[in-house]
């Protein structure tokens, strides 16, 4: 089985898959199904972890590896509430739940919002804590995390108030269609080339939003299901220089994205992706 390439994260000296698991696919998993998934991880060697205290179950099914397999992972989980107490807490929390002393990365869950932004980052506020946490080692590193069609924007804007370790922004071939999140995300890989920090993608393989209340999957949008299309979404981000995709939170599309990145030489030519988007009815999910 092909390997998946390794790309510094940043500069903090880890040599991390391309692929980084989002453990969201196993927020409902029980523990034989958690189990084959960390079986099919070390088939292709993916040694970054996501996770979140908002993934269900997922930080417990993690916390079932931790507890054997910690040091084969690079470990990053969230934070997503605004204050220092209830920061504070909620990464107690999550240390328990992943049975271990401390992970690599912390990060603010979805730092878009510029109301939520001024409570987060004010004096008293749940960035307080994690500058105290990586203080202390409970993590290694903090950063940021973020979702919908200001995602880069708002990231510069934060990373000009506080040196972040890392950032995470949605990418995907319909999404870079539009010219004013193509510049900003463009910017964004920019700033973090320049200054050492490593740039996460998620919603690589999205195909558009449901188109009514019927979910066929456990993510909140339809993802693409066909092995042939799966492949070339992912390795046309995976052509972007630098940047980490965390793998779609479905388990059933999670072995595609797998053999796609393995298989990554180079990105499919913009011809393909057009007729990719024209043949599965792609759309941004965001605008």
């Amino acid at each position: 089985m092909p390997s998946i390439q390794t790309n510094p994260f940043g500069s903090t000296g880890h040599m991390s898959t391309r692929i980084i698991f989002g453990s969201f696919a196993v927020k409902d998993a029980n523990q034989d199904q958690a189990a084959s998934v960390l079986d099919l991880l070390y088939d292709y060697g993916i040694n970054h972890i996501d996770t979140a205290p908002g993934y269900g179950d997922a930080e417990l099914r993690v916390g079932e590896w931790m507890e054997h397999h910690r040091s084969d992972f690079f470990l990053a989980t969230k934070i997503d509430v605004s204050g220092y107490r209830q920061a504070k807490e909620q990464l107690q929390r999550s240390l328990d739940r992943l049975r271990v002393d401390s992970v690599d990365l912390l990060q603010l869950h979805n730092l878009t919002d510029e109301t939520k932004r001024e409570f987060v980052m004010a004096e008293g506020g749940a960035l307080d804590y994690m500058v105290e946490a990586k203080a202390k080692g409970l993590t290694r590193y903090i950063g940021i995390t973020g979702h919908g069609f200001q995602a880069p924007q708002r990231h510069l804007e934060t990373l000009q108030r506080h040196a972040f370790d890392s950032v995470l922004a949605p990418c995907n071939y319909p999404l870079m269609q539009i010219q004013q999140y193509r510049e900003t995300f463009d910017r964004l890989l920019q700033y973090c080339q320049l200054n050492g920090l490593p740039l996460q993608t998620i919603k690589s393989a999205a195909r558009r939003k449901y188109p009514g209340r019927h979910w066929s999957h456990a993510t909140w949008y339809e993802p693409l299901t066909d092995p042939k299309a799966i492949e070339s979404a992912v390795q046309w981000v995976l052509g972007i220089p630098d940047v980490f995709v965390i793998s779609t939170g479905d388990l059933s599309i999670l072995p595609h994205i797998l053999n796609a990145a393995a298989l990554f030489k180079e990105a499919p030519p913009k011809a393909a992706m057009r007729q990719l988007v024209a043949e599965k009815d792609m759309m941004p999910l965001f605008t």
